[in-house]
């Protein structure tokens, strides 16, 4: 009889440990806010490319960098945005500017990330400000990146020299 006793009283005190844990429970929220819309484009581009002078009209095309605009709006279904592109004349330290007529803006491939329909819209004249790259038919976030190609149209005796240009880009 007297190990009998022992065994439930030994059950008995396994329980009683169990049940006289203090028990917590904490409630944590974390707030995710409506997020913007963005457009980062290089400072620099340094030189876009070198060619020799000609006595004849010639184009002289580079890469500008990496282009690419964030949009953590989680915007409605069939929103969109347009990146737009205008240039300067490209300017020498001295003489004659080649004119903002005649520099082109070539997307190239876009890199997408959701959904959203991309248009490259390559504008052949930078004088004044141009619909780039067209997003449509957006929902939630999205983005995209391009690394556009600048082409120079330079006339015939354009002298020698280093030319340069601010391109800006602006998205809405």
């Amino acid at each position: 009889m007297g190990r009998r006793h022992l065994l439930v009283a030994t059950a008995t005190g396994m329980l009683a440990l169990a049940t006289a844990l203090p028990a917590s429970a904490t409630t944590g929220t974390i707030t995710v806010t409506v997020g913007s819309l963005s457009i980062t484009a290089p400072t620099d581009a340094g030189n876009l490319a070198t060619k020799a002078e000609t006595v004849g009209a010639m184009v002289i095309s580079g890469t500008l960098g990496v282009v690419q605009v964030n949009d953590a709006r989680n915007a409605a279904a069939g929103s969109g945005w347009v990146v737009s592109v205008i240039s300067s004349a490209f300017t020498p330290p001295a003489g004659p500017a080649i004119a903002a007529s005649l520099v082109s803006y070539t997307a190239g491939a876009i890199v997408k990330v959701g959904t959203a329909t991309y248009t490259a819209n390559n504008p052949p004249d930078l004088t004044g400000v141009a619909p780039a790259v067209t997003a449509t038919g957006i929902t939630g976030d999205n983005s995209a990146t391009w690394n556009p190609t600048i082409s120079v149209a330079v006339p015939g005796g354009t002298a020698a020299g280093v030319y340069s240009a601010i391109i800006t880009h602006s998205i809405v």
